[in-house]
This record gives structure tokens, C-alpha cells and sequence, in this order.
């Protein structure tokens, strides 16, 4: 949605961008499809290899298109090493955008990036785990479209909790369900099913008539069913970098009950969320029990102040701006095209 909504900005404000991405992404943005979606790592182990092999020869063919492209910019939102590891050799201004936190085969590729990388990361909390390896790293929050996830005064009675997001472990829909009961709310859940394993063992033995779950909605249906629920419970089972639904959810007017774990202490303060004790599923039936109460309109504000994909895209282009000026003092070279994506 980061790459999505940055991309669709440059273009509506008259750039030209270049999408490099895998199949089956969105054909609006005519990206460079460079291979098939690589996510099934994380619920085929037995095909990783496999698919190592075809992100790096994903990654090789992008970085040959691009020191071809005559660009001007390279914007990189990938999580692999290889891009930064030739970034160097092209001579181009290149902006990254740290997503998650530190891993080995990522930090490999920054220590040997072009020593004039510009790195951004998303959350304040992000920036302070990446502090040993990119000490200096300007902060962009994540926005969202706030006319697609659009105000909702007044929750849905009988009321509800609404949770989102893959259902895969590290998002704790499991903790999210026992949370909600012990609350006294039914559930409404939306998401793909990527762990079948996850799904047998966590998911279907707590299925009952409190829950629903409505499948992998688009985005509007999202935001129509975050609008109606009287809290969003967001439940991370890792350090999450940012949580983009934190952000859907307070523009839709609705509050948050989150785990403690990483960038939600940014996201939320307390007019807007409750946090819980991480991985504790009573802490946060009680943070969902006072988000519950809290002033729709102070949520929608604070994603209009924070989080507006609008207010974001602005942040970024002055950091393209900045970084192809300094650039140009030393190769003095005319703005043409940006290149973007992730494979």
C-alpha cells in the first residue's frame, strides 16, 4: 500500500514512474512484473531455496533495467540485500525506506550501499532498532487514502470489534479472539488465510457464533467495516514497525486496543488507543474495554494530522528533491524519471 500510494501520487502530480514489482500487482500502475509473488516462503519452508533463487534473479534483471532507465531517482522499498549491495555502481541518488527491523541479510546489503544513500524509516521506534548500522535515519510515518477510509460518527449496534490483517502467527488473531471475548465483544475479522497450519491450530478450534470472518476484503469494504466497529484491535506478535491498520482505523473515527510492541506507542496516544501488555490476551481485553469509550472525532483528527497519504507523499517528494539536488551539484544532471517498487 506504501509503494501503491507513493506511486499513484507521483503520477497524479505528473511524474514519471516506473514500477518494478512481482505479478499480480496492480495493473493501474502498469508495473515491470518481474516474477511471481515470493510470499509463499512463509508458509512453504521446503520451497525456499527455490524461491531465494528467483528473488535474486528478480533483483538481478530490475537493477540491469535500471542502470538502463536513465533515471534519476531510485526509490527502494525492497527487503533484500542485492539492490543496496549495487546501488554504488550506478551512479543514481537512491532513496530506502526501512520497513521492518534489522536482519542479516539486510544489514549486509546497507553496510556495502552506496555511501550516499539517503535511508528513511517509517516509525520513530524503527529508527532507533536500525541506529547501529544507518545512525542517522529521517522519519516518515506511513500514510492512508483518508477518502477511502472515510469518517464513521457512530459505531454499528449491536457493537463490535474489528481485527485485520494476515492471519499468519506474528499477527496474533488468536490473542485478538480470546481478548474480545474476555471483553464482552464479538469479533470481526478480515484477512487472507496464509498459514494453514496456524488456521487448524489457533483459528478453528476458537470459531463460534461471536465471530465472523469476512476473507481478504478490498480496501473500501475495509474501510466500511473499520468504520462501523466500535474498537480496532490490533494485536502484534513481533515488534511491529508501523501497523498500517492503526492508522485506517483512526481515520475511520475508530479506537485502537493494541499490544505495547514497537511503533504503536508512536501511533497511538491516549485520546485515541489503549495499549495492553504485550502477548497478554486479559491486558488487552481491557485496553479494548477502555478504547471502547474514547472520542471517535480525536481519532479521526490525529490521522488527519499524522497520517494523511497526501501530507506523506509532500514529506517524500521534498526528500527526492533534496537528494537529486545534492546529486546534481556533482553530475549536473536534468530531472527525467523515478524508479520505484518492490519484487
Amino acid at each position: 500500500m506504501h509503494t501503491h500510494l507513493l506511486a499513484t501520487a507521483l503520477r497524479r502530480h505528473g511524474h514519471d514512474v516506473v514500477l518494478f514489482a512481482s505479478k499480480g500487482s496492480d495493473p493501474v500502475l502498469d508495473p515491470v512484473m518481474l516474477c511471481e509473488p515470493t510470499g509463499d516462503a512463509l508458509t512453504h519452508p521446503e520451497r525456499e531455496e527455490e524461491i531465494d533463487r528467483t528473488e535474486a534473479d528478480a533483483y538481478r534483471r530490475m537493477m540491469q533495467m535500471v542502470a538502463e532507465g536513465g533515471f534519476d531517482l531510485v526509490h527502494n522499498n525492497s527487503l533484500h540485500a542485492l539492490p543496496l549491495q549495487e546501488s554504488g555502481r550506478l551512479g543514481l541518488p537512491w532513496v530506502t525506506v526501512l520497513h521492518c527491523p534489522p536482519f542479516e541479510a539486510l544489514t549486509k546489503g546497507i553496510v556495502k550501499a552506496d555511501p550516499d544513500m539517503a535511508f528513511l524509516a517509517v516509525s520513530t521506534s524503527l529508527a532507533q532498532d536500525w541506529t547501529e548500522f544507518v545512525p542517522h535515519a529521517q522519519v516518515v510515518g506511513n500514510g492512508v487514502d483518508l477518502s477511502t477510509f472515510a469518517f464513521g460518527a457512530t459505531p454499528d449496534e449491536p457493537a463490535y470489534a474489528f481485527w485485520s490483517g494476515r492471519i499468519v502467527p506474528e499477527k496474533g488473531l488468536h490473542l485478538a479472539i480470546d481478548a474480545a471475548r474476555a471483553a464482552g465483544l464479538p469479533l470481526v475479522f478480515a484477512g487472507p488465510k496464509l498459514n494453514p497450519g496456524y488456521w487448524d491450530e489457533e483459528i478453528a478450534p476458537r470459531l463460534g457464533p461471536d465471530l465472523t470472518h469476512l476473507g481478504h476484503l478490498t480496501h473500501r469494504d475495509l474501510a466500511r467495516h473499520l468504520a462501523k466497529a466500535r474498537v480496532a484491535i490490533v494485536s502484534p506478535r513481533w515488534e511491529e514497525p508501523f501497523g498500517l491498520v492503526v492508522a485506517e482505523a483512526l481515520a475511520c473515527g475508530t479506537p485502537v486496543a493494541a499490544f505495547r510492541r514497537g511503533a504503536m506507542p508512536d501511533i497511538l496516544d491516549e485520546t485515541c488507543g489503549r495499549l495492553a501488555e504485550p502477548d497478554d490476551a486479559q491486558s488487552l481485553a481491557e485496553a479494548i474495554r477502555g478504547a471502547a469509550i474514547l472520542s471517535r472525532r480525536a481519532c479521526r483528527e490525529r490521522a488527519e494530522a499524522l497520517y494523511d497519504a497526501e501530507s506523506m507523499f509532500e514529506k517524500y517528494f521534498e526528500i527526492y528533491q533534496s537528494v537529486i539536488a545534492h546529486a546534481a551539484e556533482r553530475a549536473h544532471t536534468p530531472l527525467r524519471r523515478v524508479a520505484g517498487g518492490r519484487a
